[in-house]
């Protein structure tokens, strides 16, 4: 890159290719991308904020899966948190997509709450990746988390009592509700090791000011808990240590997973049938039931507190009924638990 000349963007995806070998990039993803597999095949949307850890995304996709280079689609979603800032962010990304030759899609989010929620805001984004996924006929969506979320993800959902399939969030590879597989290549990088190769291959971002701001809750995670964390640990890398655990909680969110299906609870009409997951751990029945509740129609919004008992009840065996609210109730009688929606 010859003298002060700002260099291209493929010029910065071939140096940022060369910092971050494909080798580098989480195994599932290869693997499940890989020629022949089903993945492999079709368009892919790449979620792109502007910040570092999206554009790394960007670039190192491009670069390592060339053959796919009119595949690829950039998606932006602005946000309108940021007034002019969320609008120059959204020209950024459109630069980067024309410097790169790859199809853009962009959206505001115009029905935006006037203090939206981090949920509310995620909801939209998610709206608006679906939609171009279906546009494009896509059923992957690339985004750039890295060790950093995990570590942030982590808190937030110890704070609030997850077990292990919340705690093993977020996978590399995964399958959201819409049927549609989530990648994230960058889980083995921490956010200052990304920046400083994206850095030092040319490569520029956007800064979003917003996430030192103390309005939600993963900003105060990142600006708080894990510098004081991280101070506490001394010479442990408390991001590396808790991507490590991800990892291991989501062997074991799989492993509970084979459990279930080797024992297959829930017969060919949806009943849950209790008498097969007779002596099993609490683990066991607790994910059946899940399981289970997430197969109704209209299981109604139970709490946390309601699942529990519903839990205990199921669990004891004994013939009775629990209330689910408007759509119905459970009804568990000789080792059959079942879901009986209320009359019209």
């Amino acid at each position: 890159m010859p003298g002060s000349r700002t260099p291209s963007w493929p010029e910065v995806a071939a140096a940022l290719a060369e910092r971050l070998p494909v080798n580098s990039l989480d195994a599932a993803v290869r693997a499940f991308v890989a020629p022949g597999q089903p993945a492999g095949r079709g368009r892919w949307v790449l979620a792109c904020s502007g910040g570092a850890d999206s554009v790394a995304l960007v670039l190192t996709v491009g670069a390592h899966w060339p053959r796919k280079r009119d595949q690829l689609v950039l998606a932006h979603f602005d946000h309108r948190l940021r007034g002019r800032a969320s609008t120059a962010d959204a020209r950024f990304c459109a630069r980067l997509a024309d410097g790169l030759g790859l199809r853009f899609e962009s959206a505001r989010w115009e029905a935006r709450p006037t203090r939206p929620s981090e949920a509310q805001a995620r909801a939209a984004r998610q709206t608006f990746l679906a939609e171009v996924c279906r546009r494009h006929r896509a059923r992957v969506i690339w985004t750039g988390h890295q060790q950093d979320d995990i570590a942030e993800t982590l808190l937030m959902r110890l704070a609030r009592g997850s077990g292990t399939e919340g705690l093993a969030a977020p996978r590399p590879v995964q399958m959201g509700a819409d049927g549609r597989w989530r990648l994230r290549p960058l889980l083995g990088w921490s956010r200052t090791a990304l920046r400083e190769e994206l850095q030092a291959a040319g490569g520029r971002w956007r800064e979003d000011e917003s996430n030192a701001a103390d309005t939600f809750l993963r900003n105060r995670m990142r600006a708080d808990v894990l510098p004081a964390w991280a101070a506490a640990a001394g010479e442990r890398d408390v991001v590396a240590g808790a991507a490590l655990s991800r990892a291991r909680l989501e062997e074991d969110a799989v492993a509970l997973d084979a459990w279930v299906d080797e024992l297959a609870p829930i017969d060919d009409e949806g009943v849950l049938c209790l008498e097969r997951l007779g002596g099993k751990p609490v683990a066991v029945w607790r994910r059946a039931l899940h399981r289970w509740l997430a197969l109704q129609d209209d299981p109604g919004d139970l709490s946390r507190a309601g699942f529990e008992d519903l839990l205990a009840k199921a669990m004891a065996g004994r013939t009775q009924r629990f209330s689910l609210g408007r759509g119905g109730f459970v009804r568990i009688r000789r080792g059959k638990l079942y879901f009986q929606k209320l009359s019209a």
